[in-house]
């Protein structure tokens, strides 16, 4: 007896997503609970239940304390909001697939027929209906649809739009399009069933087409399962199985080929398992067990196949490696890494397991050579491929600009992104983007020609979004924050303070007037600004830059007070006075009647502009701003001190000189 096992069989993205979230929130000591079973698989559900995960049936009090993971099948609107109003804290594991079925239905516009092609008793459909903005018909088959448009149970003029459960059976959907389109004029079809689905039952059907029995795995209640039985059984004999202790009833006598696949929420654990089941109750005339059959016919190999090996022997231009076979696998090192300066001995071991692919076989040598890189290539693709839509951010290093943009290089795969995608703002040089490590996401693919078209900006936007909302709510006048000067006009700098921007008026940038911002600040400065304003409606916020300790008139106050002499330096002119600098940021008035002890016609006849005098302070108005000199004052001073001088020096008389002519004697004693 030969088996062939399903590539594709096990768990789906979506379904591996969900379950690794659970897991997540028990690691991390949480009291878990689902919104019904969180995949389509009672052992999946009894170990979790094993573990304390509740599994509840309705949203109310009793969920209070737990933290609610909402499967991957999605829920409606209704949903979220009662979670909501009961204030408990949720982890969504919606497959991303499923997330963009609601975003497709709930952005259409009001009196839109949504038709949904799926089981109406499906929670994921029941999910999308309840994301729809308008009413939603469900059919299961291209024949209700047929019947729904033909009884017409809505304007047949409205617009419609068409999309299908995830698991929806291709070749169905394919029936239902061609219904569609010959009687609908105004109508929009967004394939959604999950490529996974597509690949699995493609899959299913070519392994059936070969087998003698198909062995189906996977939950009875799982709908993507229940399709890969009705493929199979329309081929060959099918049976479809839970687990291995099924498989007793299973009658496999005569049977000499099996085809083996399992449902998206089929763990691998459960798919070995009943391999080694059916290895054990194969009671054969043959030598060989069912699981030795099974082994050997993973024994032969082919170029593209994907192996596991076990590292065997190190060298310095390779890697030996046993992958199983006949054959002597070895792994070149310019095929396992692309630094030449690479010490292969400390990337690989003896004993490791390593994932990769058989480049050429060689039966005559009896040898096989092996890649490591051309494996992670072909897995970064469909990462890179399936990124448009999942939505994943995508992380990678800008290796080149080109024209028209730059090429991030992620995964082993080059995306293009455009220069309008590249940046926030138009203009900016790509040539900064060149080796810096960016994230993005996926726009567009086309697979055939293994293209790729990213966006830095939608990533960057997102961020900043996020950002914008939590500033919006911390936000407070007088709150302190550092940003980065964005750009620059002839009125005021605008700051980026991390989502989201404020503008400093051109008179909040310095005490002192200047022209224009760039005499203060330049684009890319890190400042320190605090909010003076904020206008949430129109998202306005503005902002001081000037700190109270640099205020001249501060710095004045603690300087100088009425009645000191100061130097100043005369900066301009009026028929009236001068002005002169007292300190940078204020300028004293010295009035024409103080300049002069005389009466002069101008100020320019006794000064002139950058001449420095001395003056004495007569007066400082700080609430008006306004402070009087006078060089007068000082002159009168002086003059005064001149006089007191003067007054208070000693008198000094000089001695007359002695007479030549002799004194007549009186006329009595001439007598």
């Amino acid at each position: 007896m030969t088996i062939t096992v399903a590539g594709s069989a096990g768990f789906c993205f979506g379904v591996d997503r969900a379950v690794r979230m659970v897991q997540s929130e028990l690691g991390a000591g949480k009291r878990v609970a689902t919104l019904g079973e969180i995949i389509h698989n009672p052992q999946i559900v009894a170990e979790f239940r094993r573990r304390g995960v509740l599994v509840a049936d309705k949203i109310d009090e009793s969920l209070c304390g737990y933290t609610v993971v909402i499967r991957s099948h999605g829920v409606g609107k209704d949903v979220y909001r009662k979670l909501a109003q009961f204030g408990i804290e949720t982890v969504d594991a919606t497959c991303p697939f499923v997330g963009k079925i609601h975003k497709i239905v709930s952005s259409q516009e009001p009196g839109t027929v949504i038709l949904v092609a799926g089981d109406p008793q499906h929670p994921e459909v029941q999910g999308i209906v309840g994301h729809a903005s308008s009413e939603a018909f469900v059919f299961q088959s291209a024949q209700e649809l047929a019947d729904l448009l033909t009884n017409c149970k809505f304007p047949p003029d409205a617009p419609k739009i068409m999309v299908a459960q995830t698991t929806f059976n291709r070749n169905e959907w394919q029936k239902c399009e061609e219904i569609l389109k010959k009687v609908c004029t105004r109508f929009t079809i967004f394939d959604t069933i999950c490529s996974a689905t597509t690949m699995r039952q493609q899959e299913a059907e070519s392994l059936a087409r070969e087998s003698e029995l198909m062995v189906v795995i996977g939950g009875r209640h799982s709908s993507n399962t229940k399709k890969l039985y009705e493929i199979a059984s329309q081929f060959t004999r099918a049976v479809l199985i839970e687990d291995a202790n099924e498989l007793s009833g299973v009658t496999m006598a005569g049977v000499r080929k099996v085809g083996i696949t399992a449902g998206a929420s089929t763990p691998a654990c459960i798919i070995k398992e009943v391999q080694k089941t059916m290895s054990e109750n194969q009671n054969n005339q043959e030598e060989l067990s069912f699981e030795e059959l099974l082994d050997q016919s993973f024994k032969s190999t082919y170029t593209g196949e994907k192996v596991t090996g076990v590292v065997t022997g190190i060298a310095p231009n390779e890697i030996s490696v046993d992958i199983g076979t006949k054959h002597a696998g070895y792994l070149p090192v310019s095929e396992f890494t692309d630094d030449p300066q690479a010490d292969i001995s400390q990337l690989v071991h003896k004993g490791d397991e390593l994932e990769l692919m058989v480049v050429r076989v060689n039966d005559v040598e009896g040898t096989v050579m092996l890649s490591k890189k051309r494996l992670d290539a072909i897995a970064g693709f469909e990462k890179v491929m399936n990124a448009v839509d999942t939505g994943e951010v995508l992380e990678g290093v800008v290796v080149e600009v080109v024209k028209g943009g730059v090429l991030a290089l992620t995964n082993g795969v080059k995306v293009f992104i455009p220069a309008s995608q590249a940046t926030m703002s138009r203009g900016q040089d790509l040539n900064t983007l060149l080796k810096q490590r960016v994230e993005f996401k996926i726009l567009e693919v086309n697979r055939q020609r293994r293209r790729a078209v990213g966006s830095i900006r939608a990533v960057s936007a997102e961020k900043r979004k996020e950002l914008e909302e939590k500033f919006w709510t911390e936000v407070e006048v007088g709150k302190h924050y550092q940003g980065t000067v964005k750009s620059l006009t002839s009125y005021g700098a605008f700051v980026d303070l991390g989502g989201v921007d404020g503008m400093i008026h051109i008179s909040e940038l310095s005490w002192q007037r200047i022209k224009h911002p760039s005499a203060v600040v330049k684009e890319g400065d890190v400042v320190d600004v605090y909010v003076k304003d904020i206008d949430p409606e129109k998202k306005k916020i503005s902002l001081g830059y000037k700190k109270t300790e640099d205020n001249p008139w501060v710095i004045l106050q603690n300087k100088y007070q009425v009645g000191d002499v100061a130097t100043v330096k005369i900066v301009s002119m009026t028929t009236f006075g001068a002005f002169a600098q007292l300190i940078p940021g204020v300028d004293g008035l010295i009035h024409v009647s103080q300049i002069a002890n005389e009466r002069i016609g101008k100020p320019s006849d006794v000064l002139s502009v950058g001449q420095e005098v001395q003056v004495k302070i007569t007066e400082i108005d700080f609430e008006n701003k306004r402070v009087s000199l006078s060089i007068r004052a000082l002159l009168e001073e002086n003059a005064e001190q001149e006089q007191e001088n003067e007054d208070a020096a000693p008198t000094v008389y000089e001695a007359a000189p002695p007479s030549e002519k002799k004194e007549e004697a009186p006329a009595e004693d001439a007598e």
